[in-house]
């Protein structure tokens, strides 16, 4: 195993901000959701309206926070040197996430690059 160095400790910062990001957007969107619902009655009585704005908010809210997760574990992951491929799939998750792929680029990179690092 190669000395450390900064690479997977980026990879692994950069996940465990992504993935709370994530974590904020999922509770954000449920509490949004739950906003929208109040003041719009007007919406909700157009037919299926309810149905596709529940699944639609149900599907994102779990996506982010299912993301984040995997993000914020693929982090801690990446600061022990263990588990490189937990490590590679949290920052793919931090890429996938509509609000955190900008670090999720890096985060790839950088988990890649110090991949040597890993037990």
């Amino acid at each position: 195993m190669e000395n450390r160095t900064w690479k997977a400790t980026t990879a692994g910062v950069l996940n465990i901000v992504a993935g709370i990001v994530s974590l904020f957007a999922g509770i954000d969107l449920i509490v949004g959701i739950g906003i929208v619902t109040k003041l719009t009655g007007s919406l909700m009585n157009i037919p299926g309206f309810m149905e596709v704005f529940f699944l639609v908010g149900i599907y994102v809210i779990l996506a982010g926070i299912i993301l984040g997760i995997i993000a914020i574990v693929g982090g801690v992951f990446a600061l022990k040197r263990k588990k490189w491929g937990l490590v590679l799939a949290g920052s793919i998750c931090a890429f996938l996430h509509l609000f955190t792929w900008f670090l999720g680029i890096p985060a790839i990179i950088f988990a890649i690059m110090g991949k040597s690092e890993f037990e």
